[in-house]
């Protein structure tokens, strides 16, 4: 029994570590979806491994696989993950990692129900380290495109304005352009909608700013 109760102690410990770290960014899954996920897997990880040895003692007839409950977990928390990946309205994918994490949290939980601590701790702190530290480092000693981001950005120009001149001006501001869409608008304007990459120091209003002060440009919309 006592073995049971530090199995799920040292599960909930490793699902709110993992919490802790999604709550701070703000992201859809929190301290109490990474606790209950590891908690439950580790949980469902006892019952399997001791029910096995359990029927197995009254009949030798009787054979059961210790890890049957965990091998249907790693599959089932798919469905969870899949819940948490959006599609935003700009055609970018979010909550990948989140959904990773998912399944991260649950394969702590039945390492710590198999009893197998010492591997889950570093699993844990690995998991830690590939989210938030290794990012960071390869960002600072790696090639300049790791520093980039995309936006979009829709821009409507008056009438007559040379819109590959207009363009040629936002590559000469160190954008890099990855696709372009114009089309006429009901007021007989031109709409150019961006999809562009720039690097992470540049703020958000600061790009703004410069695309409105383009000439030619009447109206402009930046999303990153």
């Amino acid at each position: 029994m006592v073995v049971v109760v530090v199995k799920l102690c040292i599960s909930a410990c490793l699902g709110l570590m993992i919490g802790i770290e999604r709550e701070l960014k703000h992201k859809p899954l929190g301290l109490k979806t990474c606790m209950v996920i590891a908690v439950s897997s580790c949980l469902l990880t006892i019952v399997s491994i001791e029910s096995a040895e359990t029927f197995s003692e009254i009949s030798s007839n009787i054979r059961t696989d210790p890890m049957r409950l965990a091998a249907q977990v790693v599959s089932g928390i798919g469905f969870i993950g899949a819940g948490v990946i959006l599609r935003r309205n700009n055609d970018a994918i979010s909550g990948l990692t989140t959904a990773a994490i998912i399944w991260g949290a649950s394969g702590l939980g039945i390492a710590a129900g198999a009893g197998f601590y010492f591997e889950a701790f570093v699993g844990a702190s690995l998991i830690l380290f590939s989210v938030n530290i290794l990012p960071w480092v390869i960002k600072r000693i790696g090639p300049s495109q790791l520093r980039q981001r995309e936006m979009r950005a829709k821009i409507r120009l008056q009438q007559g304005t040379d819109i590959t001149a207009f363009m040629k001006t936002i590559q000469a501001k160190d954008f890099e352009i990855k696709h372009v869409r114009v089309r006429d608008t009901k007021e007989k304007d031109h709409q150019v909608d961006l999809r562009v990459l720039t690097f992470e120091a540049n703020h958000t209003t600061s790009i703004y700013q410069e695309l409105r002060e383009l000439e030619g440009a009447t109206f402009v919309e930046v999303e990153g």
